[in-house]
C-alpha cells in the first residue's frame, strides 16, 4: 500500500514537475534545483547538479519543485528580486512566457492521466456487470437502506435513463448532483427513490465503511488461510456458506454484518452433497480467513476492449466526468452541504484505496486519476498554487504591467499559509479518521 503510492506520487510529482522544467528551459529561464519530494531544512536523500541546475530527493514525500530563477515561489527567496533583472531569469520574460511555464506542470498530468487511462483501456479493457446480469438485484447496505433501497431491489433506469452497466449506479457524479431519480423494480412493483441535496454529505461519512448499493453475487470459499477461524475449524476450499448462527447468508455482501467479534458462531457448510456445522472463534477485525470465489462472476461479466482512436477520446471522457464531480463536490463543501472531514482524503487514505496487494490495473488506475485530480487541485486560484501564479499572469496581461514584486511575495505568504492550514488539517483529519473514529 505504501510503496504503490510513493511510486504513483514519485511518478506524478516528478513529471508535473518536469512540464514547469521543460517550459522554462525552452524559453531559456534557469532552473536553479529539481527535487522529487521536499527537502525541508535542507535535509535531502542525495543530490547532484548539473549545469545550472541541481537535482535531488528530499526526505519528506508531500510533493516536490523547480526553484525557477527570478520568481518569487515557494523558496520565498527575496535576495534574488534585489538586483537588476538577468536575461536568463523568469522575471524579464514575457507575460505569455511565464503563463506557459506555470501551466506546464497542470498540463503534463492532464495528458498524463488521460493517457494512463488511454492505454489502460486498450491493455486491461473495461470490465463491468451488465445491469441486465444483475440477476439477484442489489445488496443495500445501511445509506442505501436510508434513503429507501431494499434487498433484491433491481435497477431499471437512473433520471430516466435505462442503466446499460450497474456501475453507472454508483457513479460518485450522481451523489453530487440533487435530485438523482433512481427507478427500481421490487417485487414486481415500480418504486422510484430520489436522492436529496444532503446524500453527499452522508455518502462521504458512510462510504469507508461499507458504501450505498451493490450487486447481490453468489460465492464459495477459495483457498483456506493457515491459522484463521476457518482454518481452525477445517473449513475447505469449495465449500459454501448457508448460514451463520441463525442468519441467512445467500450472497457475499451478506456475510459481514452476520459476524459477531469476539464470538463464537455457527457457520451451517454445504461441502458437495453434505450439510455440516461448523463453529468458529471469530476475532474483533472479524476475519474468517479464506479467498473468495466468486464462481458466477466470469460469466456475468463482460470487457469492452478500445482501440487507439477510441481509448483516448475516452480517458478525455472521464477525466472531464471526474474534474466535474470534484468541482460539484467542493461546491457543495464551500455551501456547508458536505462535511470536509469525511469528504477530503489525506494520503493515508487514498493509499488505502490501492489495496494490500499490488495490483497493476488498479495501481494504473489509481494513478491516472490522482494525476486529473492533482491537475485540477493545482489550477485552483489560490496563491502559492500553480493557479495562482495563472490568476496573477492573465491580470498583468490585461493591464499590460507587472503586479508589484511586494504584492506577489506578500500573495505568496499568504497562499503557503492557506496550504499550510489545508494540510495540516487534511493530515490531522486523516490520522482521526484512521485511528480514533472507527
Amino acid at each position: 500500500m505504501v510503496g504503490q503510492l510513493i511510486l504513483a506520487l514519485a511518478i506524478l510529482i516528478t513529471l508535473h514537475e518536469l512540464g514547469h522544467f521543460w517550459a522554462a528551459r525552452f524559453f531559456g529561464i534557469r532552473v536553479e534545483k529539481f527535487f522529487l519530494f521536499f527537502d525541508a531544512w535542507g535535509l535531502k536523500l542525495f543530490s547532484f547538479k548539473k549545469g545550472d541546475t541541481e537535482y535531488g530527493i528530499g526526505w519528506l514525500p508531500l510533493g516536490g519543485y523547480v526553484k525557477i530563477a527570478g520568481m518569487i515561489d515557494e523558496s520565498m527567496d527575496q535576495e534574488q528580486l534585489k538586483t537588476p533583472a538577468q536575461p536568463w531569469e523568469f522575471r524579464s520574460k514575457p507575460a505569455w512566457q511565464r503563463l506557459i511555464v506555470m501551466l506546464g506542470g497542470v498540463t503534463v498530468n492532464a495528458i498524463l492521466g488521460i493517457t494512463i487511462m488511454a492505454f489502460s483501456l486498450m491493455y486491461y479493457g473495461d470490465e463491468y456487470l451488465p445491469n441486465a446480469n444483475a440477476k439477484y438485484g442489489i445488496h443495500a447496505y445501511p445509506l442505501g437502506k436510508k434513503v429507501g433501497f431494499m434487498d433484491g431491489d433491481k435497477l431499471l433506469s437512473i433520471n430516466g435513463k435505462p442503466i446499460e452497466k450497474f456501475n453507472e449506479a454508483i457513479d460518485p457524479k450522481l451523489f453530487v448532483t440533487d435530485g438523482t431519480t433512481y427507478l427500481v423494480d421490487r417485487n414486481g412493483e415500480q418504486v422510484s427513490i430520489v436522492l436529496d441535496k444532503t446524500f453527499a454529505d452522508l455518502y462521504s461519512k458512510a462510504y469507508r465503511d461499507s458504501g450505498f448499493i451493490d450487486a447481490n453475487i453468489k460465492f464459495k470459499l477459495g483457498e483456506i488461510r493457515n491459522g484463521t477461524p476457518a482454518s481452525k475449524a477445517d473449513l475447505k476450499k469449495g465449500d459454501y456458506i448457508l448460514a451463520v448462527d441463525d442468519t441467512t447468508v445467500l450472497f457475499y455482501q451478506q456475510l459481514k454484518p452476520s459476524l459477531k467479534a469476539e464470538q463464537k458462531q455457527v457457520f451451517t457448510i454445504l461441502r458437495g452433497n453434505d450439510t455440516l456445522r461448523k463453529t468458529l472463534e471469530i476475532g474483533k477485525e472479524l476475519i474468517v480467513g479464506f479467498n473468495t470465489d466468486f464462481y458466477e462472476m466470469d460469466s456475468l461479466k463482460k470487457v469492452q476492449y478500445f482501440s487507439f482512436g477510441q481509448s483516448f477520446p475516452e480517458g478525455a471522457k472521464r477525466s472531464k466526468a471526474l474534474i466535474g464531480t470534484q468541482m460539484m463536490a467542493y461546491g457543495k463543501m464551500f455551501k456547508g452541504e458536505m462535511d470536509p472531514r469525511k469528504s477530503l482524503a489525506g494520503p493515508i487514505q487514498i493509499g488505502k484505496m490501492f489495496g494490500s496487494t499490488w495490483e497493476w490495473e488498479r495501481f494504473w488506475a489509481f494513478t491516472a486519476a490522482i494525476s486529473i485530480v492533482l491537475a485540477f487541485f493545482n489550477l485552483l486560484p489560490i496563491p502559492a498554487l500553480d493557479g495562482g501564479h495563472v490568476l496573477f499572469l492573465i491580470v498583468e496581461i490585461i493591464i499590460r504591467r507587472p503586479l508589484p514584486e511586494k504584492f506577489m511575495y506578500v500573495m505568496q505568504v499568504i497562499g503557503m499559509v492557506i496550504l499550510l492550514s489545508l494540510m495540516v488539517f487534511i493530515f490531522g483529519n486523516d490520522i482521526f479518521q484512521t485511528w480514533f473514529n472507527k
